[in-house]
């Protein structure tokens, strides 16, 4: 069978060096591995942010769906419950997702809805040149924060346990190999999987200095042990010179949201019936 070109012809505008060209070519592989084992890209629907990130549902050939600022998530929910069939990927980034669409983060993880969320975390809001988001380090110093920012930033990962997500884990954009295996994982995943992908930002946070000597892949953790992946978490808290673990912090297995929402669907000719019944009670 031939392949079908992941990449489309649309004119890529993003800055040169931005990490979002990783992850974009670390999700063409992984689709790519899908449809060598003769499975449909017709089946898989992207949903995108505002933002950066949420260029690339224009630069990857699969269905794909562009929601408003902080709503990304609430789609590919809508998306998932209209037809349980489809893998749907969540791409969103840090403003996108940790500001403007917390709740909905929080509650999809709470619920465990089969989703696969990458969160593509600059820690900068990049497309409205460079003001500080709930992950920018403390100090930072930005449009909106000439001064230097002085609220310490949110940590996803202990935010993601504690929601109840049931598959969490933290990529670098510098580290394609080990990000094209969580992102299989987190879609092979049966339940809510969380993805937060650091990556530079080449006009507004050129974080590579950084992260490259501090980041370390976690080994030997036991990612069904709830206390070892708090502790795990806990190390780096997104504004320190801690190491920086990189991997899966966490998984679980769990009935899927729209498993019960099945149990509880009503045919065709019992909604009809329960209309009327409604209907009937109130004339």
């Amino acid at each position: 069978m031939t392949g079908r070109q992941i990449i489309t012809d649309a004119r890529n505008t993003w800055c040169p060096g931005c990490g979002n060209f990783s992850i974009q070519h670390t999700l063409k592989n992984v689709l790519a591995d899908i449809e060598k084992k003769g499975q449909s890209l017709d089946n898989v629907v992207l949903v995108s942010g505002i933002g950066c990130h949420a260029k690339i549902a224009d630069y990857l050939n699969i269905n794909s769906f562009y929601s408003i600022h902080g709503r990304a998530i609430p789609v590919a929910t809508g998306i998932k419950l209209a037809n349980p069939d489809l893998t749907v990927i969540c791409c969103t980034g840090d403003g996108d997702c940790y500001a403007e669409g917390l709740d909905h983060l929080i509650f999809a993880a709470k619920r465990n809805i089969d989703l696969t969320v990458i969160v593509h975390n600059n820690r900068v809001y990049g497309l409205t040149t460079g003001q500080y988001t709930p992950t920018s380090p403390r100090g930072f110093k930005g449009k909106s924060t000439p001064l230097g920012t002085m609220e310490d930033p949110l940590n996803p990962i202990e935010l993601m346990l504690a929601s109840g997500a049931t598959y969490i884990a933290r990529g670098y954009s510098k580290k394609m190999e080990l990000l094209q295996t969580l992102i299989k994982e987190g879609m092979d995943h049966k339940g809510f999987a969380f993805i937060d992908v650091l990556q530079i930002c080449a006009t507004f946070f050129a974080a590579a200095d950084y992260y490259t000597p501090r980041v370390y892949e976690l080994v030997g953790h036991d990612r069904s042990d709830f206390n070892a992946a708090c502790t795990k978490a806990g190390e780096w808290d997104y504004t320190s010179d801690a190491p920086i673990a990189l991997g899966a912090f966490y998984q679980k297995t769990s009935p899927v949201f729209e498993a019960k929402m099945t149990e509880r669907a009503l045919s065709a000719a019992e909604r009809e019936q329960a209309i009327r019944e409604l209907l009937r009670k109130r004339t």
